[in-house]
């Protein structure tokens, strides 16, 4: 850091990744974002803002902020990373433009719509299974069983070794944080599922029909390598469930923690489906912090940044902004939540979430039809993870219409 930045820039020793942070993160959040539009963490020497503006400010500017250095703590350019970089989250263009074509086409519109009818079919038997129960783990029961059953066989993933996906995630978020203690620990458990995700991720090993297929279809045709088309599939493998797992989860909790809001859910689920989804996105970003490397010495919002430094947007703070929401921290789904940064912003926006929204839409308005009550039995269990927000258990009471 810089002299003049030392003098002019709000310094927080604070811990944003300790289990209390992690178990009630949002006093932080709120004090980082009302610390200043940019602020330095001493303990991890890395930038950081929760302004929405700034936040999307650096989301907006891919040549100034970059992602082929790595998109959470470690700046990948000057230490190894402990795996390779994805095709499409760590790059920068041209070569992410190229790619990330392929991505957009093999996900498309057209796509996601195709799908959404057997999804539906799946969403409403998992619902009507969990409903024969009277009280029930709405995270595992309903949250993860969905889309854990749903998006491999879109993907083209053999039946056998799917057990490993959850695990193989779990450490690819725990090691965009810090490496600490769970990192550690996700690391060494991760062995087998490393092992799987190196065996699926390969041409030979995924399914003739889907996802994975229209993606190699573009090897074929010269638009990406085969190593490429291996790394994308890798991308759904690593980052495609979780964070829509823990929307879901926390979508279930906000809407039985709020009886007025589950009442207008209620009147027209189809419908407001994907409003709860995303006034819960806003509100509870299941992916709270992106990452993104300087890439050119600059000046941004007063301060002077040096290239290779790590700046950290801190969406979920930036998400809560009262310069951009009036009561930001009420769960309203009649709100207009557009401009929520859960996903991104810019080039690199997630280019999953289409999928992501029509899955979580699907399995809430299974929810929303087939459920007369729903309420939380006991407190639910957070999920410690460095990158992620959410829930590993939910115990709740549930009543059948």
């Amino acid at each position: 850091m810089s002299i003049s930045a030392e003098i002019s820039t709000p310094r927080l020793d604070l811990d944003p990744f300790s289990d209390e942070s992690l178990l009630d993160p949002y006093p932080i959040e709120d004090e980082v974002r009302e610390a200043g539009e940019v602020v330095w963490l001493e303990k991890y020497g890395v930038w950081a803002s929760g302004r929405h503006q700034r936040v999307t400010e650096v989301f907006g500017d891919h040549e100034k902020f970059i992602s082929s250095h790595g998109t959470g703590f470690t700046n990948t350019f000057l230490t190894e990373n402990w795996r390779k970089p994805s095709a499409i989250l760590e790059a920068d263009p041209p070569e992410h433009s190229r790619v990330r074509t392929v991505m957009v086409q093999a996900l498309s519109q057209k796509v996601v719509k195709g799908l959404k009818e057997s999804f539906q079919r799946i969403a409403d038997e998992v619902v009507l299974t969990a409903l024969e129960h009277s009280e029930l783990d709405a995270m595992q029961d309903l949250a993860v069983a969905f889309p854990l059953r749903a998006l491999p066989d879109a993907i083209g993933l053999a039946p056998e070794g799917r057990k490993h996906l959850l695990t193989y995630a779990n450490l690819n978020f725990q090691a965009m944080g810090p490496r600490n203690g769970r990192y550690e620990e996700a690391l060494a458990g991760a062995t087998d599922a490393a092992e799987y995700v190196e065996w699926q991720m390969r041409r030979e090993n995924l399914g003739t029909e889907g996802i994975a297929a229209a993606i190699f279809a573009r090897v074929d045709s010269g638009e990406i390598t085969e190593s490429e088309g291996s790394l994308l599939v890798r991308a759904f493998l690593s980052a495609g469930l979780d964070t829509t797992m823990l929307g879901i989860g926390n979508a279930l909790v906000a809407l039985s923690e709020n009886p007025a809001q589950w009442k207008l859910f209620k009147e027209d689920p189809e419908k407001l489906a994907r409003k709860v989804f995303e006034e819960t996105l806003r509100l509870f970003a299941p992916s709270p912090f992106i990452g993104r490397t300087v890439g050119v010495d600059m000046e941004f919002a007063g301060i002077q940044l040096q290239k290779e430094d790590k700046f950290i947007n801190f969406v979920s703070a930036a998400n809560r902004d009262p310069r951009k929401w009036a009561n930001p921290e009420h769960f309203d789904i009649a709100r207009d939540t557009r401009g929520h940064v859960a996903f991104g912003y810019g080039i690199h926006a997630c280019v999953g979430q289409m999928m992501a929204r029509m899955e979580a839409e699907t399995l809430l308005s299974a929810v929303g039809r087939h459920v007369a009550h729903l309420e939380v039995a006991a407190a639910p269990t957070r999920k410690l993870n460095n990158w992620l927000r959410g829930y590993e258990h939910i115990p709740m009471a549930f009543k059948a219409e």
